[in-house]
C-alpha cells in the first residue's frame, strides 16, 4: 500500500480523536455544573442570581475548552 494513504488515515484518526475527547471532557463537566447548580437551587432558591451568574460562567470556560480543541482540530487539518 502507499504510506501516503496511511499517512493522511493516521492524520484523520488523530484529528477524531482530538475533536471526540476535546469535546467529552467538557460536555461532561457542563453536565455536572448544571447538576450542581440545579441542586443548589433546590436547597436554597433564594439565592438563584448568584448561583446562575457563577453557573454562566463556569460554562463558558468550559466551553472555551470545546473550542480550543476545536480550532486545534482545525489547524491539524490544514496543516499536519
Amino acid at each position: 500500500m502507499d504510506t501516503q494513504i496511511w499517512s493522511d488515515l493516521a492524520k484523520f484518526i488523530a484529528i477524531g480523536f482530538c475533536a471526540g475527547f476535546g469535546a467529552l471532557g467538557p460536555g461532561i463537566g457542563i453536565g455536572l455544573i448544571g447538576w450542581g447548580a440545579m441542586n443548589a437551587l433546590g436547597r436554597n432558591p433564594e439565592a438563584r442570581g448568584p448561583i446562575m451568574t457563577n453557573m454562566i460562567l463556569a460554562i463558558a470556560f468550559a466551553e472555551a475548552v470545546a473550542i480550543y480543541a476545536l480550532v486545534v482540530a482545525i489547524l491539524l487539518i490544514f496543516v499536519a
